[in-house]
């Protein structure tokens, strides 16, 4: 008995060893999970942080894109109102002296043969401006899509 008794104490402490070194390791684990957790709570926040940023600068990239498309529209849109200014004048004129009929007629055919290609010209830049802020949306969609996969 004392020799059986000798053998199942041996076994107790080779069990408590390794009980307490699997605790140990239960413990280090437990320590690694919790690091591994505000690990990825900081880089959720960064990512946040960064999709915000990414949001602000396409709100700033349409209303940029938008001010500089409006810009050139009235450029376009100035030398054409000038020459429909001076066409005006010259019909006056030519009412009064009822002279000069034809290049009137010439000068105001001329006025809307240019009036027709920049409304045309416009047109393809407010366009333009309508698919840039449509993929400007899209982008920004598909930040708020990963964003609320991250934190799913």
């Amino acid at each position: 008995l004392k020799e059986e008794n000798a053998i199942l104490r041996s076994k107790i402490n080779k069990l408590q060893i390794l009980s307490e070194t699997q605790a140990e390791k239960m413990r280090k684990l437990e320590k690694k999970l919790e690091e591994n957790k505000i690990k990825e709570e900081k880089e959720a926040q960064d990512l946040e942080a960064m999709v915000q940023h990414v949001e602000q600068n396409l709100q700033l990239m349409t209303v940029s894109v938008g001010f500089r498309l409006s810009s050139d529209v009235r450029k376009k849109f100035s030398p054409v109102s000038a020459e429909l200014r001076n066409c005006r004048l010259e019909k006056e004129e030519l009412r009064a002296g009822q002279a000069g009929l034809a290049a009137a007629k010439q000068n105001a055919e001329a006025a809307l043969q240019q009036l027709l290609r920049v409304t045309a010209s416009s047109r393809a830049s407010i366009r333009q401006l309508l698919s840039g802020a449509e993929s400007l949306q899209l982008v920004a969609d598909l930040l708020k899509s990963i964003d609320r996969i991250s934190e799913v």
